[in-house]
């Protein structure tokens, strides 16, 4: 969430770059300032008092060194008038602080100044592709002599070939949740391996989080409240099913202060995901272009404020290197305001091309939080001049496997079977 201090310091930029993610601020920033006003004064009544109490236990003892018991029980009713008045000052602070908070959980993250304007993902800016010219070039990428009109879309080859059962899966648990058959499955756990043997390479510890976490574990990373409609919430326990592995790996660091010198902390994780996707249909659903549970990997940062741009640059340019190793058309999308997500301060989307759906499919997206998730986990770390600073918190798909499989299944057909790209060819055999 958005630190006090920041809205505190320039509440019209505030307002003014969470408009750039549609968002109106302007009430919400004046209620908290207001509160903010209340709690200084209420604060500073009680350090008053605090101080008074202090002298008066001062007069109590003086008085009973002198002997002089009545005037020492007359201090003592006053220091109980004034403790019972301070239970009331601690109740106005209390709910002052609450109120605050409240709202701040409400309140998105600002972008930074190089998100582009907009308001959908019609208004993204496409930073970088393998394409010469974009979509119009998209017929000059070609594996085999099958024209892109003559290429079925992954569903119909899954089927073909046995390799993933969407009606089983209905049948089991409902649809969104396929049941990956033979060498469907092979190939499953030889795009986990191939990631993350590729993240260990590049320096990620990996991590074996749960896939479910408690309620302070949303909060912490954002999904709560903001997403808590699309997570699927185990009502007895109170727990719910994780979106991504950002959201256990992420939280490791909650109320931690680390040593600058940790920094930066690189870490990725393999988990199954679970998302509700309510309200989704259409082409967009179907097949494995849409899930309810997925698999996917994810490489999770916490570094300094200085150096996260840098590690930002590195993270995009690890999922760009898988994306030329599976050697699949992709392009880097630099997401406008009103396609960010509620969390982050700027945010990059890989897509790559679907030959035979003739449409692009985001496989990836790599964000910098700032210091906005760092102060809902209190993450923070000890600097050279020994006071604790809010890290920044980064995280991206390297990669997400429904979308990555459909486009290898597409884009290497030929008549007589699927080729697998030369980089992933040691993995399923």
């Amino acid at each position: 969430m958005l630190t006090l201090a920041l809205i505190k310091e320039n509440p019209e930029e505030v307002i003014k770059r969470l408009a750039k993610k549609h968002f109106d601020g302007r009430d919400a920033i004046n209620h908290i300032l207001e509160l903010d006003t209340e709690r200084r004064a209420a604060q500073t009544l009680r350090d008053n008092q605090a101080a008074q109490l202090n002298k008066m236990a001062a007069q109590i003892g003086a008085f009973m060194k002198q002997g002089n018991k009545e005037e020492a029980e007359k201090v003592k009713a006053e220091v109980a008038a004034i403790k019972e008045n301070n239970k009331a000052i601690d109740e106005r602070l209390k709910a002052a602080e609450d109120e605050i908070r409240n709202i701040l959980l409400t309140i998105p993250n600002t972008p930074y100044d190089i998100v582009p304007e907009g308001s959908a993902a019609g208004d993204n800016l496409v930073v970088k592709s393998n394409l010469s010219d974009e979509v119009a070039t998209v017929a000059e990428w070609k594996h085999d002599a099958v024209n892109d009109e003559a290429k079925v879309p992954h569903w119909d080859l899954a089927k073909k070939y046995n390799l993933i059962d969407f009606d089983l899966g209905v049948k089991i648990t409902g649809a969104g949740f396929p049941v990956y058959i033979g060498k469907g499955a092979r190939m499953q756990r030889a795009l986990i391996q191939f990631f993350l043997d590729e993240a260990a390479a590049a320096g990620y510890t990996e991590i074996m989080p749960p896939t479910v976490v408690n309620e302070a574990s949303g909060y912490g990373t954002g999904q709560l409240p903001d997403k808590e409609g699309q997570m699927y919430h185990c009502d007895l326990d109170n727990l719910y099913l994780i979106p991504t592995a950002e959201v256990p790996v992420t939280n490791i660091y909650r109320d931690v202060i680390l040593d600058e010198k940790q920094l930066p902390i690189k870490n990725c994780a393999y988990t199954q995901c679970f998302r509700r996707e309510a309200g989704s249909y259409g082409k967009d659903v179907r097949g494995l272009n849409r899930l309810h549970e997925f698999s996917k990997i994810e490489i999770v940062r916490i570094d300094t404020p200085e150096h996260s741009d840098q590690s930002h640059r590195e993270m995009l340019e690890h999922v760009e290197g898988l994306l030329k190793k599976l050697e699949l058309p992709y392009r880097i999308l630099r997401l406008c305001g009103g396609d960010m997500s509620f969390t982050a301060a700027l945010c990059y989307d890989f897509e790559v091309y679907s030959e035979a759906q003739h449409r692009w499919l985001e496989v990836s997206s790599v964000s910098n939080f700032d210091t906005y998730q760092a102060n809902r986990l209190k993450c923070r770390y000890r600097g050279e001049d020994k006071k604790t600073h809010l890290c920044h918190t980064l995280n991206g798909s390297a990669l997400a496997l429904p979308r990555i499989l459909a486009a290898l299944l597409e884009n290497n057909q030929t008549p007589e079977a699927i080729r697998v790209p030369k980089g992933l060819q040691e993995y399923p055999g």
